[in-house]
């Protein structure tokens, strides 16, 4: 099954191995210490963001080393965004409206 990358942005496991890998880059071991799931478990949720290329790998030596890949993560901001930008304008017109219904209470 091909997965997108709001698929493997579903699961709060990859979103905290993301946020892992975005400081360093890290062995599949390193990673699997920070949680309570099996190296199993992890080793999937590697492979997932692999494969929707929100990870790249790196062989150094006899280790795999996992990088983030911020212009994959990108989709999901420019996604993100219109609806940022389509609640940015319904606060201010929200504003706008409390600022002159507290104006009318001030006449009163």
């Amino acid at each position: 099954m091909r997965r997108d990358v709001f698929q493997a942005i579903a699961d709060p496991t990859r979103r905290a191995i993301l946020t892992l890998i975005a400081l360093q880059a890290m062995t599949p071991n390193a990673i699997a210490e920070h949680f309570d799931s099996s190296r199993q478990a992890i080793s999937k949720h590697i492979k997932i963001l692999t494969e929707c290329q929100l990870l790249r790998q790196e062989q150094t030596g006899r280790e795999i080393y996992y990088h983030f890949n911020p212009r994959k993560i990108k989709e999901v901001d420019t996604w993100v965004e219109q609806f940022r930008t389509m609640w940015e304008s319904r606060f201010d017109q929200l504003d706008e409206l409390l600022k002159k219904q507290n104006l009318k209470n001030k006449e009163s």
